[in-house]
């Protein structure tokens, strides 16, 4: 069954409860890891199904409100009824964009990275300032995240790889790939000029090992290096840290989070066979301007988002013109009204 797709509340409840038979059978925990793919399924189905379910119930609960008190003409409850119609229409329109999310990947993990670029130290920081950002966002809806790779640079860092772990953890970030663009008065310089920095943003699926992806070892070249940063002598003394190269395609990854080099080469193998998929996908599809993101310069003319300081505060989305003057909020996570409106205009534009 698709990931999104047109909403089916039959379908969806006949798969529900195919899943739970399914997990009730007494030797269900016999192939520990099935269990564990059935299990996430139907989590996955009960998140999509079970606020429609709610929403309606209490659709019908204010629509019997509202009858009754037209029956007996009473407008005491008048207030009542428009808060709570409001209320239904807020959760509708945010139930409303699981609906938006139909690709067949868009339930799964996600691998974030963010890049710094013109900019020197400036962007650097900046590329803090996103991390912080998408960190607030992650706990905002109760996602986990893990930093797979760091690199720290004078003022503050350079690249940083995540990997995010939430239902449509992929189909909510996807929104965000692109050049991400900072206007502000310099912390760095004395002169207190305005200053503009630049970082990229990259998403790609974490994939199920069920889904094909070639990679033969002739394709890619293995490099090993000493670890930066934090992780205590043992990281810094041995080189456990890996970067892949693919070599058809130019796409790198890399991974230094572990001290081993076996389980770097691991993670770094799961984030390559992502950005392949999300590469290969795109060339399918013939939407090349999501395979070319990573490969714009990370400067003027790319960018996707501006988020302006000074000489006035606005933070605007150049692919949907949506915008706001509350920075600060959005600094803190408050993200989910931009990536809202690129879902609408992503499925407007493929169903037009």
């Amino acid at each position: 069954m698709k990931h999104g797709g047109v909403f089916d509340p039959d379908r969806l409840k006949f798969e529900i409860q195919r899943l739970e038979q399914k997990t009730a059978a007494p030797d269900f925990w016999d192939d520990r890891e099935e269990a564990e793919k059935t299990l996430s399924e139907l989590k996955r189905l009960r998140d999509r199904f079970e606020p429609w379910q709610e929403l309606l119930q209490e659709t019908e609960d204010l629509e019997e409100l509202l009858t009754l008190a037209q029956e007996e003409n009473d407008s005491s409850v008048a207030d009542e009824i428009r808060s709570g119609y409001e209320k239904l229409r807020q959760r509708y329109e945010k139930t409303r964009i699981l609906e938006l999310l139909g690709e067949p990947v868009d339930a799964n993990p996600a691998f974030l990275t963010i890049h710094a670029g013109a900019g020197g130290t400036e962007a650097c920081d900046w590329v803090s300032m996103l991390l912080r950002m998408y960190s607030r966002w992650i706990e905002r809806r109760q996602f986990k995240s893990e930093i797979l790779d760091l690199q720290e640079a004078e003022g503050g860092v350079k690249s940083v790889t995540l990997q995010v772990d939430g239902t449509f953890a992929f189909g909510y970030l996807k929104a965000e790939s692109g050049v991400h663009r900072l206007v502000r008065i310099s912390p760095f310089a004395s002169s207190a000029r305005r200053h503009t920095s630049f970082a990229s943003v990259y998403v790609s699926p974490v994939i199920d090992d069920d889904i094909e992806v070639d990679i033969r070892s002739e394709d890619i070249r293995v490099d090993t290096y000493r670890a930066s940063g934090a992780g205590g002598q043992h990281v810094n003394k041995t080189d456990s840290a890996v970067r892949i190269t693919h070599l058809e395609t130019g796409l790198v990854v890399q991974c230094q989070n572990e001290r081993s080099q076996h389980k770097n080469r691991a993670t770094a193998m799961k984030l390559l066979r992502s950005k392949l998929y999300e590469f290969y996908e795109a060339e399918r599809r013939k939407e090349t301007e999501k395979n070319a993101m990573e490969k714009k310069d990370i400067a003027w003319g790319s960018q996707i988002r501006s988020y302006v300081f000074h000489p006035y505060n606005m933070v605007k989305d150049h692919r949907t013109k949506k915008e706001t003057g509350n920075v600060q909020a959005v600094m803190d996570g408050e993200i989910d009204a931009f990536i809202e409106e690129y879902l609408k205009a992503e499925w407007a534009r493929l169903h037009q």
